[in-house]
């Protein structure tokens, strides 16, 4: 059982919002479709719904053809399940009616059973009598969870399901729908702008860029091996060096970094984790200065000065472990794990930067 996704194109008048997207994503896994507001997320998953025709390319799911241009299955044939971002309850259906809606062409007994067992996956059976006014948030979105899953759907797609939500409700619920997502043991969707949901959702990323893939792979892949310093700032904060490349090595404040590229000038962007403390006199660089130090519960974040070359001052922000405590004014030696540095060349960056 698979959801597959051949060079779909669609546009809006002259506005085209997706161009050449493809993907498959297997029984079982959760795809997390990642990227900024406005580049054609929620558009991608409406045309697998069948909330919008198919302009070009295809779509498959379990081998049937869903949708390609002048061919559409209806939407209630289609067997995918939808959770909207803003849940679309029934506000005068109770929660067990709500999650019945879809499945009036059972019998009751089999009906009944079905939304039983969609509220037990999501653990509101005793919610099953109450109206959806009388629920939280984190309740709401696993009703409507619970709605997409009662007639069995071969696929699931979640639209922004969790951004209505505050922090640390987020999180239970985020964890909740993990656990019922792998139960399914079918392809899931998941749309998000939030870097940080998506690592911790999805077996897979696929980063959305101006409408098309920008890269597409683990959570570890594209933070630790982003194709492009898009990818790399999208998913998580960067410091950002000038440095300069030659034979091979991109000499930058911190030191040398090995850099498959060709000389010239670069930009490197480093991980705040990938810096750490050396004792002084060890880094045969140049000292960087505290600024501010802010423990931050698991984490200790620093704000540090560093002279370049140049004599320009670079400001950059290194996380570092918890119970370090530095002053501001400390001098401190710094070194770099060259796993979570990225070095690019100087005109892609700019190239990014004139595009955003």
């Amino acid at each position: 059982m698979a959801l597959i996704l051949e060079d779909i194109h669609h546009a809006f008048g002259n506005r085209r919002v997706l161009q050449g997207i493809s993907l498959s994503v297997a029984a079982g896994e959760i795809l997390c479709l990642l990227g900024p507001s406005g580049d054609g997320k929620t558009t991608l998953l409406r045309l697998i719904a069948g909330l919008e025709p198919v302009q070009r390319g295809r779509i498959e799911l379990d081998g049937r053809l869903l949708a390609e241009p002048g061919r559409e299955v209806p939407p209630e044939e289609r067997h995918v399940g939808f959770v909207f971002q803003d849940y679309a309850l029934f506000p005068h259906l109770t929660v067990a009616e709500n999650v019945a809606f879809g499945l009036r062409r059972l019998p009751r007994a089999e009906r009944e059973a079905r939304v039983a067992e969609a509220l037990a996956r999501v653990r509101l059976t005793d919610k099953a009598h109450a109206w959806p006014h009388q629920l939280s948030g984190g309740q709401q979105q696993r009703v409507a969870l619970a709605r997409a899953l009662a007639p069995r759907p071969r696929a699931l797609l979640l639209d922004e399901a969790f951004a209505s939500l505050d922090s640390r409700l987020r999180d239970q619920v985020r964890d909740d729908t993990l656990h019922v997502l792998q139960e399914a043991a079918i392809p899931a969707l998941i749309v998000t702008h939030d870097a940080e949901e998506a690592m911790f959702m999805a077996d897979r990323i696929a980063l959305l860029h101006d409408g098309r893939l920008e890269q597409v792979g683990t959570p570890e892949d594209l933070y630790l091996r982003p194709v492009s310093p898009f990818v790399a700032r999208f998913l998580g904060e960067v410091n950002d060096l000038p440095a300069r490349v030659a034979a091979g090595v991109a000499h930058t404040a911190l030191g040398p970094l090995h850099a498959a590229l060709p000389d010239g000038p670069a930009r490197v962007l480093l991980r705040p984790e990938a810096l750490r403390l050396l004792p002084l006199g060890t880094c045969g660089y140049a000292h960087a200065e505290v600024e501010a130090c802010r423990l931050l519960g698991s984490t200790t974040m620093a704000h540090m000065a560093l002279e370049d070359a140049s004599g320009e001052v670079l400001h950059i922000h290194v996380r570092l472990p918890p119970g370090i405590r530095l002053r501001r004014g400390d001098q401190v030696c710094l070194g770099v794990d060259p796993e979570r540095a990225f070095v690019f060349p100087a005109a892609q960056d700019d190239a990014l930067r004139v595009a955003s």
